[in-house]
């Protein structure tokens, strides 16, 4: 099982060296490529004021976050979330660098797991284009219309489908589901194959007995498996 991790967050400003926190996460899990539905999302108490650059970006006031969980109670949850599953960030190093930060400051160790950065991805297989979220999502047809601010959750959703057409995702799905349909008919064929067959009785039967059977297996057919073993018995006498 290929289990991915699409994650994005939403921060007080650029830089957590000059004292910028977290205050939203939002993920998205696939496995093998494919959306499972679930998702890790919340909210975090930067236990500082909000510029107004940063509130305009993601339009979480200092106010609606003086509530919300301080990073070190979910921090566990979020790494059980992810485990050690492959990030998918677009421009990791800006997410990555908030997160161990924080990390840091409740005494836990850093990220280990492997990062893909759909930035490089981006422009590796579109040199010379904007790779921003919002122009990959313009190439590739992708509606974006509801991404007014920018969200931690929403924007993993929408980093996943462009992640899945960076990749070729969607033939990989396809193929994937082609390959379960296939595995399925293999293994109904295979069963028909090793199909139970009848178990002769020990004991004596009479002539009633064996007129109803010879009824019976004439009514089902010529295909049935109790023909096809009166055939082979037929045959072995």
């Amino acid at each position: 099982m290929n289990r991915e991790i699409v994650l994005d967050t939403e921060t007080t400003g650029l830089s957590p060296a000059d004292g910028d926190r977290l205050v939203e996460i939002g993920c998205v899990e696939l496995i093998n490529h494919i959306p499972s539905g679930r998702h890790y999302h919340v909210y975090i108490n930067p236990q500082r004021s909000m510029p107004e650059e940063a509130f305009r970006v993601h339009g979480l006031s200092e106010e609606f976050l003086s509530d919300k969980p301080l990073f070190a109670a979910v921090a566990g949850e979020f790494l059980d979330f992810i485990g050690d599953a492959k990030l998918i960030i677009h421009n990791a190093a800006f997410d990555i660098g908030f997160l161990n930060a924080e990390l840091k400051k409740t005494g836990r160790p850093v990220l280990a797991n492997e990062v893909i950065d759909t930035v490089m991805v981006a422009r590796a297989k579109h040199p010379g284009s904007r790779v921003s979220l919002d122009a990959l999502c313009k190439l590739y047809g992708i509606d974006n219309s509801r991404r007014t601010l920018h969200g931690a959750l929403l924007d993993s959703e929408i980093l996943a489908e462009v992640y899945l057409e960076l990749i070729g995702g969607k033939q990989v799905s396809l193929a994937l589901i082609a390959e379960n349909r296939v595995s399925g008919a293999d293994a109904i064929a295979a069963r028909a194959d090793v199909a139970p067959r009848p178990v002769p009785l020990v004991r004596h039967i009479s002539e009633a007995e064996l007129a109803a059977h010879a009824a019976l297996v004439a009514k089902l057919g010529p295909d049935s498996i109790w023909a096809q073993y009166d055939s082979e018995v037929a045959a072995a006498e």
